[in-house]
């Protein structure tokens, strides 16, 4: 099929410039350009990020009270701080409502807790931590902290992959049924590195796939994945791994980058970077993945980065944000 222009359609129509009016062509052409520009806007819009970008002070070793996190967020340009159940508990009503005024004012939302309930542990382990479950999330609700997050344990001295898979989901469900009580989400997280899940006798859940079949079997609907760039890229997974979930499905995100010129399964988990320190985990994929899924929770950095902890503390915060906005920067 012979392609014209518009030019030349006109040309061979006996169209002239002069029998429709120039400036009727030019309005042609100007709506057609407005047209584009507008469906490139909503696509863009589409694609705008809807996660947050939060601070964790315990994942970069640095201590500060729950109004110091306060106070570095709002500095350092973070959407998002970890709670802290423990100094929320101690907070009026007056009090608790100043902090989460001030949290509005300067649009800082909570990030995800931790889970205080030992369910790798023994039963008798178990079953004590669990009776103080109820008391921690009606702390955490009345601050308006929505998600929890906690890892599995990717290997076992003794108990094999299956006995281990109906444990965690027997308890793990015990716990999504206190935790959807007070409007609260879970999110769990694998562990990725070779060296980590073949360090015990019995290899356990290191990868999406395996911690999709789990969450299946606890089958609650408040129950969710925490997303590691880390353990996604030890896992060997990719984007199309990602966007095999629904953006309600992720509850919180972290964010690191891997040291360069280690094998992927020479890797190990605890010696980690900042993101885009390295270039080796490709974030740009991840981020973006994450973005087309709609995912709109908490997402921080947790590198365990030695250098990062020696440095003081409002120093490691500022760096940490530095390489906050360079991953950002990726997508935006």
């Amino acid at each position: 099929m012979n392609t014209r222009t518009r030019r030349e359609w006109l040309a061979h129509s006996g169209v002239t410039l002069a029998s429709i009016g120039l400036s009727g062509f030019v309005t042609a052409l100007a709506e057609d350009s407005t047209h584009q520009g507008e469906a490139q806007g909503e696509q863009k819009k589409a694609r705008r990020r809807r996660f947050r970008a939060a601070l964790s002070c315990s994942a970069i070793g640095v201590q500060a009270d729950q109004i110091q996190t306060l106070e570095y967020a709002v500095k350092y340009g973070f959407e998002a701080i970890e709670p802290q159940p423990e100094f929320l508990a101690r907070l009026s009503d007056e009090e608790l409502g100043k902090l989460r005024e001030k949290m509005q004012l300067h649009h800082v939302g909570w990030s995800a807790a931790g889970v205080p309930v030992d369910f790798r542990g023994s039963i008798e382990r178990f079953t004590a931590t669990l009776r103080g479950l109820p008391k921690y999330c009606e702390v955490l609700q009345r601050a308006g902290v929505d998600r929890l997050g906690t890892y599995l344990s990717p290997t076992s001295r003794d108990k094999t992959y299956l006995e281990n898979f109906r444990l965690h989901a027997k308890r793990l469900r015990a716990i999504a049924d206190i935790v959807a009580c007070y409007g609260l989400r879970l999110g769990l997280e694998y562990v990725g590195p070779k060296k980590s899940w073949s360090a015990g006798r019995y290899p356990f859940i290191h990868t999406l796939q395996e911690m999709k079949e789990l969450i299946a079997e606890i089958d609650h609907p408040c129950v969710g994945f925490t997303l590691d760039s880390w353990h996604w890229y030890t896992a060997g997974e990719t984007r199309e791994d990602i966007l095999s979930l629904r953006g309600n499905q992720v509850i919180v995100v972290h964010l690191n980058d891997a040291p360069a010129g280690v094998p992927v399964d020479e890797q190990v988990d605890s010696v980690r970077d900042l993101p885009c320190a390295t270039g080796v985990i490709d974030l740009k994929n991840f981020l973006s993945a994450l973005m087309e899924i709609g995912f709109d929770g908490p997402a921080y950095i947790e590198p365990f980065k030695r250098e990062l902890r020696q440095l003081p503390p409002e120093d490691a915060v500022r760096v940490t944000a530095e390489a906050m906005r360079k991953t950002l920067a990726l997508i935006e």
